[in-house]
């Protein structure tokens, strides 16, 4: 109960490993012997040979542009990148800011993109390991504005009538954790990490005092059937060995004339992508300060189920009888994401906005 003192020893000494091993800590020797008769309890699959075998790959960040922001964003197998850079070009030729924050028109674009932009990520993205992911055509300007091209100016378009763009080549938070991190030097850091579902797999690795994920439902395991967050996947995104799952996990850093403008993410499943959108719209066509931004009522489309998931207080009743007509199903849900945003001010100064969804915190010194 609130007050009381939880000691971790295993946890501890496992940190201790990594301390004074390095990799070697995790990978191989106590720890890697201690998760690996976890598994044969409980009939797992990890083996020594799998732990050993894994090596973590740098990537070459992506980078997009929006409204004279240069916006580097987290590249496959995570699909968040691509789709907040596929969903900030669709959105650039619109005036949000005149259409107002969350107003029918403007929710009208932000869905119509989202709905796209998920239908794409179903059937293109997965680990460019083991298969072509077309991230170079799915963030071609010509392709972003021939997806929006099909958008009616004020009628909801059915997903069922949305699929993936053509021409493309197919290949066969209470779980997830976000920081920001500017330090006076103008470097940034914007770290994503996730176990997947609220406590991973909830096991823990007995005398090594951590949980083990349950990222394997981030695989497609039936090509069409929707995973714990609803998102249906294809064949790229298909189980096989050594490969990495796709996620929607979104660390974002935004510059300017080659400064430090802005470092945003948040956990939240499938919603993350949208989360992190809704922030560098809500700062940069709204006019929002940091804590303006993440705290604002959140909207949020994925394509498939069909519906537009609405925070509480996110749109007015007026505004939801607008949409209504123009055939979205709205679906009230709780609150979802718990973003992060470091902003870089014109003089210099730093202004960070920490998420009232949960207990997050901002701190300078």
């Amino acid at each position: 109960q609130a007050g009381d003192t939880l000691r971790q020893a295993g946890l501890a000494a496992t940190l201790g490993r990594l301390r004074d091993q390095g990799r070697a800590g995790f990978y191989e020797g106590k720890t890697a012997a201690l998760l690996v008769a976890e598994m044969r309890r409980g009939s797992g699959l990890i083996t020594k040979a799998d732990l050993q075998s894994y090596q973590p790959r740098w990537r070459t960040p992506l980078h997009g542009q929006y409204r004279g922001y240069d916006v580097l964003a987290f590249p496959p197998p995570s699909s968040g990148g691509v789709a907040l850079l596929q969903l900030l070009q669709m959105l650039e030729p619109y005036d949000l800011a005149q259409a107002g924050w969350h107003s029918p028109q403007a929710t009208h674009w932000i869905t119509e993109a989202e709905r796209r932009v998920y239908a794409d990520r179903a059937t293109y993205l997965g680990d460019p390991a083991f298969g072509y992911v077309p991230v170079t055509q799915l963030l071609a300007r010509s392709y972003t504005r021939r997806r929006m091209a099909s958008t009616l100016p004020r009628r909801a378009t059915p997903s069922a009538q949305v699929a993936a763009g053509a021409d493309l080549p197919a290949y066969e938070s209470d779980q997830t954790t976000h920081y920001n991190i500017v330090d006076a030097a103008g470097n940034a850091v914007s770290c994503t990490t996730t176990l997947n579902g609220a406590y991973g797999s909830k096991v823990v690795v007995a005398g090594a005092g951590f949980l083990l994920n349950n990222e394997m439902d981030d695989f497609s395991s039936k090509p069409g059937t929707p995973n714990a967050y609803g998102l249906v996947g294809g064949t790229a995104n298909a189980i096989a060995p050594g490969k990495r799952m796709l996620s929607s996990m979104t660390p974002t850093i935004l510059t300017r004339g080659g400064k430090l403008a802005l470092v945003v993410g948040t956990p939240g499943g499938s919603t993350i992508i949208t989360s992190v959108l809704q922030a560098i719209l809500n700062t940069l066509d709204y006019g929002l300060n940091a804590q303006q931004a993440v705290a604002a009522p959140r909207l949020h489309h994925q394509w498939l189920p069909d519906h537009l998931d609405v925070e509480a207080y996110a749109l007015p009743p007026a505004a939801q009888d607008s949409l209504r007509a123009r055939g979205y199903a709205l679906k009230p849900r709780s609150a979802w994401g718990r973003v992060e945003i470091i902003r870089v001010l014109p003089d210099g100064r730093l202004e960070g906005g920490a998420d009232p969804r949960g207990d997050d915190a901002a701190a300078g010194y």
